[in-house]
C-alpha cells in the first residue's frame, strides 16, 4: 500500500499478482473474474494528480455498488461482491480492501462511452452555441446553459487510452462500427438507466445533469453494465437547491477541481500541481455529500 502525505491511498500492490494501473483504479485480472481496487486518486484533464484525496475511493466504490444493486433489474452488471471474505486468495486476507474494492465478471469490453445528457452544459453547450447541435445531432432554438432538454440525449464517445481524450462520434459512426442492433440496445439501455437514476437523484434534492456508462458483452453475447456507475468522476451533479438556467450550477464531482486548476492556468498536461489543502477538504466533502445524499436510507454502510 502506498500513501501520501495525507494518508490517502494512492497505490496497492499485491506480491506475484500482476496489476494494470488505471487513472483511479488498480485491477487485478483473475482469470474469468477481475478485482478491481479503487484508490483515492485524483484525475483532472485526463491528468492524474500527485496528490490524492483521502476516502475518495470508498466513496466512488460504494456510490457504484448502490447503483449496480438499484438498476440490476433494468440490465444486468459485472459484480459480483464488494465483500472482501468472498474475494479469492490473498485478497480475502486484505481487510483493507473493504469498501474500496469489488470482484466483477470479465467481459468483451465495448470500445465505447455511453454518454447520455438530460441538460445542455459543458461540451455540449459549448457545441449548441457554434452549430445548434450535439454530437451533430441537431437541437431546436432557445436553449441556454444549463438548460434541461426536451429529450434526453445519448452522444457516444471512443474510449481512449490513459493519457489520451474520449472522442466524440454520432450515433450512425458508432453503429456503422459495432452494428445496428447492438448500438440500438446500448442506446436504449443508457437512456433507461439514466432515466432511473435522475428520478431517484431528484428525489434526493440532486439534479443528474449527465453521466457516462461503459459496458461489456459476457459469454452469451449478453450487454452488461461494468466499469463505475453514476459517481461524481463519471457524472455531473447538481444540487436543486443552486440550480439555475443560463450559468453553470455549482456541481457535486471533481468540477471544482478542474475549475481551480484552471483558474490557476494549468495547461492539462504533466506534470500536475500540488493541491492545496483546502481543495482537498473541498473535494472530500463534495463527494461525501453526494454519497450521502443519493443513499440516504437505502442499506449502505457509511464509508467516511
Amino acid at each position: 500500500m502506498k500513501f501520501d502525505k495525507r494518508g490517502a491511498l494512492m497505490e496497492v500492490n499485491v506480491p506475484g499478482m500482476d496489476k494494470i494501473q488505471g487513472k483511479v483504479r488498480d485491477i487485478y485480472d483473475l482469470g474469468d473474474k477481475i478485482l478491481i481496487v479503487v484508490t483515492d486518486r485524483l484525475s483532472a484533464f485526463d491528468v492524474i494528480m500527485d496528490d490524492g484525496v483521502p476516502g475518495k475511493g470508498k466513496v466512488l466504490n460504494s456510490i457504484s455498488t448502490f447503483w449496480f444493486r438499484k438498476l440490476g433489474h433494468i440490465c444486468p452488471t459485472h459484480l459480483i461482491s464488494a465483500d472482501v471474505k468472498d474475494y479469492p486468495a490473498p485478497f480475502n486476507e486484505m481487510p483493507e480492501l473493504q469498501g474500496r474494492s469489488m470482484l466483477v465478471r470479465k467481459l468483451k469490453v465495448v470500445p465505447y462511452e455511453c454518454i447520455v445528457r438530460g441538460y445542455l452544459t459543458g461540451s455540449g453547450w459549448a457545441e449548441y452555441k457554434k452549430q445548434g447541435t450535439v454530437n451533430g445531432q441537431q437541437l431546436r432554438e432557445g436553449y441556454q446553459n444549463a438548460s434541461k432538454l426536451d429529450d434526453v440525449l445519448f452522444t457516444p464517445t471512443t474510449k481512449a487510452a490513459i493519457g489520451n481524450h474520449d472522442m466524440a462520434v454520432t450515433v450512425e459512426e458508432m453503429t456503422k462500427d459495432v452494428g445496428e442492433a447492438l448500438a440500438t440496445k446500448l442506446r436504449d439501455l443508457s437512456i433507461a438507466l439514466y432515466t432511473e437514476a435522475a428520478k431517484h437523484a431528484e428525489s434526493r434534492g440532486i439534479i443528474l445533469a449527465d453521466t457516462k456508462f461503459e459496458f461489456g458483452l459476457d459469454e452469451e453475447g449478453n450487454v452488461v453494465l461494468a466499469d463505475e456507475a453514476l459517481t461524481p468522476d463519471s457524472s455531473r451533479f447538481w444540487a436543486k437547491s443552486t440550480y439555475a438556467i443560463g450559468s453553470n450550477p455549482p456541481s457535486m464531482d471533481k468540477q471544482f477541481v478542474r475549475d481551480w486548476l484552471d483558474a490557476i492556468n494549468f495547461n492539462h498536461q504533466p506534470p500536475a500541481p500540488p493541491l492545496p489543502d483546502e481543495v482537498i477538504e473541498k473535494t472530500q466533502a463534495i463527494y461525501a455529500e453526494c454519497y450521502t445524499r443519493l443513499t440516504e436510507g437505502e442499506a449502505c454502510a457509511p464509508v467516511l
